[in-house]
């Protein structure tokens, strides 16, 4: 029997390894699974990667039903360049030859770092079916990252076709995402071991639909948008 939901998120995770004797424990699954729960009409699919022709395969494996719109969750370590062992490039790539296709309309990476090339997301987003992609400039804590990759993923699969096309409804939905999490939360720390709070590491690409439409970084639209929220409280 045939499942009907209107929207899928498809994890592509990696090991974590997060402890010597975590053989594949620890996972992003059961934090996607209840946002499927809440919403009512997500489908949820999973694959695990551990190289180029791995996170092919899964890609390919988990593409199989065109939603009314699907967004992409790699859950992974990574670095500026990486994801996972996987170069960046390649991952947009690979998933944006089949975003017309299966209708993908966001990228949520949950990986280290991955953020700080918003120039290689601007340029691989750009005639794609791709609408959105967000990440971090910085290392990312496990379990408070996820759950703000949960927030994100949980407001972007709200919408419809037709407000993909508008920029201040995208930039609304991550400022709405971040609601509950503080600009100043230390997220992490950059390449020279610094901390760094929130809203110097999320970082925010869009290509909104339509004619004359480029990709482009939204990070400070963001939370200069948040900031102006949270004066009227």
């Amino acid at each position: 029997m045939e499942h009907h939901e209107k929207r899928a998120i498809l994890v592509l995770e990696s090991p974590w390894e997060m402890y010597k004797s975590d053989a594949n424990r620890s996972s992003v699954l059961p934090f996607i699974e209840g946002i499927a729960k809440m919403t009512g009409d997500t489908e949820v699919y999973h694959a695990n990667f551990y190289d180029k022709n791995s996170f092919k395969q899964a890609l390919n494996c988990l593409c199989r039903t065109r939603f009314n719109s699907t967004t992409i969750y790699i859950a992974a370590h990574g670095n500026k360049n990486t994801v996972g062992g996987v170069k960046i490039v390649d991952v947009l790539h690979l998933i944006g030859m089949k975003s017309r296709e299966y209708n993908i309309t966001g990228i949520m990476f949950g990986t280290c770092l991955v953020g700080g090339n918003t120039t290689a997301m601007e340029v691989f987003v750009e005639g794609t079916n791709l609408k959105w992609c967000a990440g971090y400039s910085s290392t990312s804590t496990w379990f408070e990252g996820t759950l703000i990759d949960c927030a994100i993923l949980a407001s972007m699969s709200k919408l419809d076709s037709e407000d993909f096309s508008d920029e201040s409804i995208l930039i609304d939905r991550f400022v709405q995402a971040l609601a509950p999490f503080s600009n100043t939360f230390e997220i992490g720390k950059d390449c020279k071991k610094y901390l760094v709070c929130l809203e110097d590491s999320m970082q925010f690409v869009i290509q909104p639909s339509g004619q004359g439409k480029h990709a482009k970084t939204v990070s400070s639209d963001v939370f200069e948008t948040k900031k102006e929220y949270e004066m009227c409280i």
